[in-house]
């Protein structure tokens, strides 16, 4: 067993959005192919939890910040 590694993970590309329960600092990062797709997972989730739209990566980088 060796040490984990302490390099964050490269975001594959697409869309991400983060949803937390509410009142809670650490959430999960869902990824959609698409910005539809991305946008009917927000109306999907926004009922019951904190949802925080981090936008499109590609080759780990952020491509269009959220508006």
């Amino acid at each position: 067993m060796g040490r984990p590694p302490t390099r964050p993970k490269k975001l594959r590309d697409g869309f991400y959005i983060e949803i937390r329960n509410k009142g809670a600092k650490t959430g999960i990062k869902l990824r959609r192919d698409t910005e539809e797709q991305m946008l009917s997972a927000i109306k999907e989730y926004e009922k019951i939890k904190e949802v925080i739209v981090l936008g499109e990566f590609k080759k780990g980088k952020m491509v269009n910040p959220p508006k």
